[in-house]
């Protein structure tokens, strides 16, 4: 059986792009956004996770191909989309990759339909320092950056930039100041990070709440998955999303 058989597919436009989305679930709305090289069997397990934990759950489809294992074909494939894409940023510093604008209007979709504080959004890898950049939209009041690795931790400045405009870190800096916390994840002998947990801290203060995994690894709810990270995430969605 399709792991997405139980999913609704359907899709979003916004700023003239449209990508598919899987929703699933009732309660309030968290966005999970897979990491490369795409909705792995491992990303819909944990979101699988989130719904059972009473949480309307939208996946967008951003690249790779649903259900493909893990692999370097896979991966290879996905990171070719990716490269020639427009809609991301894999080396630039100071910018918020374009795609930013259509999940924030997702979110506020969600938001406007299902109510509420508002909703959760979680991004990993590739896709980590996204649930961030939504944050600048009022309707995401539970960021997750789980692994967050763009820009390519190449050099030490790549390594420490939030993949977000001045523009846009200005806006995180005062939600985070008017009390909307962020939460990271990360093992903490993971280089593909860079220093971006220390920009964080210094940029957010409290708001920012990491949790450092120990031991060797890197995807923390997926393929390396610690209970620990996936109880941090089910409760903080817990604690901002429940009126």
């Amino acid at each position: 059986m399709s792991l997405l058989e139980t999913w609704t597919r359907g899709s979003h436009t916004s700023g003239g792009t449209t990508h598919d989305t899987y929703r699933k679930g009732t309660g309030p709305g968290v966005v999970v956004i897979h990491e490369m090289p795409g909705m792995t069997d491992k990303v819909i397990e944990f979101a699988e996770e989130v719904v059972a934990a009473g949480y309307t759950v939208v996946m967008p489809h951003l690249f790779g191909t649903p259900e493909a294992p893990m692999g370097l074909r896979t991966s290879v494939s996905a990171f070719a989309q990716v490269c020639v894409s427009a809609e991301f940023t894999k080396l630039a510093t100071g910018v918020t990759a374009p795609v930013a604008g259509w999940l924030r209007s997702l979110a506020r979709d969600l938001h406007d339909e299902l109510g509420g504080p508002g909703v959760g959004a979680l991004g990993m890898c590739f896709t980590g320092g996204f649930a961030l950049a939504m944050m600048v939209d009022p309707a995401v009041v539970a960021p997750v950056v789980a692994q967050p690795a763009v820009p390519f931790a190449v050099s030490r400045r790549r390594g420490a930039d939030l993949n977000l405009s001045p523009e846009d870190l200005a806006t995180v800096r005062r939600r985070a100041a008017e009390g909307c916390p962020v939460l990271g994840l990360r093992f903490a002998s993971d280089r593909a990070v860079g220093t971006r947990f220390e920009t964080l801290a210094r940029e957010l203060g409290a708001a920012f709440v990491p949790l450092d995994l120990d031991g060797k690894g890197h995807s923390t709810v997926t393929l390396h998955r610690r209970q620990e990270a996936v109880d941090a995430v089910l409760a903080f969605f817990a604690e901002r999303l429940r009126e």
